[in-house]
């Protein structure tokens, strides 16, 4: 059948001819399907995710059609600054939210039939929030709304009896771990609601709730009584039990002062074993310090190794970042996805030591990473299993130590100079402020199994620039 024009096709509709009838409804199905009009579908119920764990936020188009030259897009409140972007049929990472970098993964097995999704990889609880799903084709654009939850359940509550107050015994009861913040409820042994004497609830390490509740306990109420605490999200709880003797309450017998003899000589040995063990370990962070000083090295960048839009000084020296893509010939040695680079000088024994100063100030990591980290195919996944040993400042000015999962640092001014400092046998990497003693953070001892460990530097945008030095 030959292709009509729509003059033709009004003279065929004008005709009695049924022929002529359906080819213009034919044509004109063709039109609207030419203009690629869709709708983006998410998911309708929150998605729960939890903590330190990886999470799918999927969507898809409908009518189906392929999205592979679709620009796909994922972000929060600012379309500019989105948590993955996908487009020209590859992930884009240069404008991609620093708090996301290496921990995301656009998922397009169904891609033909528009169906994506997006992995989020060591959720916490700061990635909470509503995500856009964003499609746009060359003629039409659309997205859906995607709520993420987070969740967290802490550890098993730990009850504690910490003295006597107003004629019975202080009970305490603790847990940590939690998010959103939960509840904390006192039972007795029917499964009665008692009212605690006080309750503190405090975010701490990665913005988790700890929460401390306490209750006292005489010999005329309840002895036996738990603390159960529940995640108000998931609506699960932990709960511990307590069941005090009578012989423990005060009567002016002997358990009184047995008691608070025990609790007093506990306190002590507590104190002093404290104090010993931190005084051993700011001895021996003194040795490696003098030792690691003995040790400095003069370190090179790689300009082989250097992301296309990190300029290299020609001393080897400096890093920065350029907003666009420089010509360089093909390395597989290169980062390609991650404004990552190398040093040239790699160790696989002995102790070494090298500094880097910030320039200019912006989000950057510094650190080391093995050989064999993952260059070319998507974001490097920056955490001590994947092969980097890093800390990174945010370009908002939070410092975090690059665990799994992250670590914040409590640094309360802006560092300009770092040390680093590696340990090839001891699988030790530290990371100290200028001229300190102590490393402000130090990695847990790793393996490197013979691999060679090399100076690791990420630049971020804002204009940042390192440097190495002695």
């Amino acid at each position: 059948m030959r292709a009509r024009s729509w003059p033709e096709l009004h003279r065929s509709l004008a005709s009695p001819s049924l022929p002529g009838f359906v080819l213009f409804f034919v044509n004109l199905q063709l039109r609207s399907l030419d203009s690629a009009q869709f709708t983006v579908v998410g998911s309708a119920q929150p998605i729960t995710a939890f903590v330190g764990e990886d999470v799918v936020l999927p969507c898809h188009l409908f009518p189906p059609m392929s999205a592979e030259g679709m620009e796909v897009r994922w972000f929060l409140s600012e379309f500019s600054s989105p948590v993955h972007l996908y487009r020209n049929g590859k992930d884009d990472t240069e404008s991609q939210m620093p708090a996301y970098a290496g921990r995301t993964e656009f998922l397009k097995e169904g891609i033909r039939e528009g169906r994506v999704a997006l992995r989020l990889r060591n959720v916490q609880p700061a990635d909470e929030g509503q995500y856009r799903c964003y499609f746009q084709s060359a003629s039409f654009y659309g997205d859906a709304l995607l709520e993420m939850k987070v969740a967290a359940l802490g550890s098993a509550p730990l009850i504690a009896m910490e003295g006597y107050q107003d004629g019975g015994i202080r009970v305490v009861c603790r847990s940590a771990g939690w998010y959103p913040e939960p509840q904390v409820f006192w039972r007795d042994l029917m499964g009665r609601e008692v009212l605690p004497l006080s309750e503190i609830t405090s975010q701490r390490e990665h913005s988790l709730f700890e929460t401390e509740a306490s209750i006292v306990i005489t010999e005329t109420s309840n002895q036996d009584i738990s603390c159960s605490i529940r995640n108000t999200l998931l609506q699960q709880e932990k709960e511990a039990m307590v069941s005090i003797a009578d012989p423990l309450f005060p009567k002016g017998s002997p358990w009184l002062a047995i008691l608070c003899t025990i609790l007093v000589i506990q306190s002590c040995v507590i104190g002093f074993l404290i104090y010993y063990f931190k005084r051993k370990e700011r001895k021996a962070a003194e040795c490696r310090w003098i030792d690691c000083l003995k040790a400095a090295v003069k370190v090179t960048l790689d300009p082989d190794t250097a992301n296309p839009c990190l300029v290299i000084s020609p001393d080897g020296k400096r890093v920065r970042m350029e907003s666009k893509h420089q010509d360089l010939p093909h390395s597989p040695e290169r980062f390609t996805y991650s404004p990552c680079v190398l040093g040239h000088q790699g160790f696989t024994s002995g102790r070494h030591y090298w500094g880097v100063e910030v320039v200019s100030v912006g989000g950057w990591a510094v650190g080391v990473a093995r050989a064999s980290v993952r260059r070319q195919e998507g974001a490097v996944s920056l955490k001590p299993e994947d092969g980097v040993w890093a800390i990174e400042r945010q370009s908002w000015g939070e410092y975090w130590a690059l665990t799994n999962p992250m670590t914040p640092l409590s640094i309360r001014r802006k560092l300009q100079k770092i040390r680093v400092s590696l340990d090839c046998d001891a699988g030790l990497v530290e990371v100290f402020d200028a001229d300190a003693v102590k490393p402000f953070y130090a990695f847990p001892p790793a393996s490197f199994g013979g691999e060679k460990i090399f100076p690791f530097l990420r630049v971020g945008g804002g204009g940042t620039q390192l440097k190495l030095c002695p």
